[in-house]
């Protein structure tokens, strides 16, 4: 599941199980090359784990409780909990590859 979401629905969808999360702004050109490559990701690992889309610019709650300095900022969440980030443009096997150590 690819989604962007506000942060009401955010807290409901990320508090269990493994949810990746992009923090995005619809200015960021390597944002818009990594939306790309998040489907494909989500092609490739199926429903081992939720995508959600979060707009750094119009969620200051999450970007501040997660102290997101950046974009675009992918956190790894298991169960409500970071686990993992990175930042920056990422490719599909490093993203995968932090998936399955996780899952």
């Amino acid at each position: 599941m690819l989604k962007e979401v506000e942060s009401a629905e955010f807290n409901e969808l990320a508090e269990s199980g493994l949810v990746l999360v992009d923090f995005f702004s619809t200015t960021c050109g390597p944002c818009k090359m990594l939306a790309f490559v998040l489907n494909d990701v989500e092609k490739a690992v199926g429903e081992k784990v939720k995508i959600l889309k979060v707009d750094f610019d119009k969620n200051s709650d999450l970007t501040e409780k997660y102290e997101v300095k950046g974009y675009p900022t992918l956190i790894l969440l298991k169960d409500g909990a970071e686990v993992k980030r990175m930042q920056g443009l990422q490719q599909k096997p490093a993203i995968i590859k932090m998936i399955e150590e996780n899952a």
